[in-house]
């Protein structure tokens, strides 16, 4: 299905877990002077103008990203999150633009780092590629599917990836997937660093999800979510998400404790507002 576009959603509070998240773990890669390679399984649009209609329709960012802007009690961990938004925004008080996943990661690649970015709708993906169009070889745009297009890039020439593993799941095959794609990935490339994202839903597919991730075997994982509300009565709609991330830092778990009750208490809209972390690294 390629009805998916997630310039609606562009900015909300799964956008600011995954983001941050994601900005600790590549922040943690660059600790170390080997270079690495970061590969987005589905890439969307780069970067969402939130000024445009798709973003406007239901505003989501107002609920998200701009809850955390302006506060004078930002935790260190999450200042380099905002950093890139603030920065791609030229610092002007204002939120225009949303950087999506990859444009979150390309500030913070190194010379020798390399981005390589799937994404397989076709209007994304040439709005992809238009963001990234000067970048060279530095980073490659692909219109294909990264569940399977990833295995070319397994194991990469520098032994060292993050790949983020973020479908729509607008298909419940995709939860499937998801798992079927990590075994393989995984004996491809046993000591990459994956994170895999998903919706907290109703569905019995979102909810087995991370017990799945969890029987891998010969895994290091950690797993945290955040509830941003109660679940509705009629069953419908997103009320949190999670992100699963196969051999994390091993500095994470002490990051998430920190932070996690903090972004509850910016982005929770009623009582059913908590988070869940869990994690075996030793």
């Amino acid at each position: 299905m390629l009805s998916y576009r997630h310039a609606f959603h562009a900015g909300n509070h799964a956008d600011v877990l995954k983001h941050f998240v994601l900005v600790q773990l590549l922040e943690y890669f660059n600790q170390k002077d080997k270079p690495y390679w970061y590969i987005d399984t589905h890439a969307g649009a780069g970067c969402y103008a939130l000024d445009e209609a798709f973003a406007r329709k239901n505003a989501e960012f107002d609920e998200g990203v701009a809850r955390l802007l302006g506060r004078k009690d930002v935790p260190s961990e999450v200042k380099s999150y905002l950093k890139v938004v603030r920065d791609l925004n030229n610092n002007t008080g204002k939120l225009r633009l949303y950087p999506g996943s990859p444009c979150c990661a390309a500030p913070l690649l190194r010379a020798d780092d390399r981005m390589r970015l799937f994404e397989l709708h076709p209007a994304d993906c040439r709005l992809l590629r238009k963001t990234f169009e000067d970048e060279g070889s530095k980073a490659i745009v692909l219109e294909q599917d990264g569940f399977t297009g990833i295995n070319a890039f397994l194991p990469p020439p520098t032994r060292r990836a993050l790949v983020l593993i973020d479908p729509p799941y607008e298909v419940k095959t995709d939860y499937r997937t998801v798992v079927a794609m990590l075994k393989e990935s995984l004996r491809r490339f046993p000591t990459g660093t994956y994170m895999v994202w998903y919706p907290k839903l109703h569905s019995m597919q979102s909810r087995e999800l991370p017990e799945k991730l969890k029987r891998l075997p010969d895994t290091k994982w950690l797993h945290v979510s955040m509830d941003v509300h109660k679940p509705a009565d009629d069953g419908f709609g997103m009320h949190g998400s999670g992100l699963f991330i196969i051999n994390p830092p091993w500095t994470l778990p002490a990051t998430l404790k920190k932070v996690m009750p903090w972004l509850v208490e910016v982005l929770g809209q009623d009582e059913g507002a908590s988070f869940k972390l869990e994690f075996e690294i030793a």
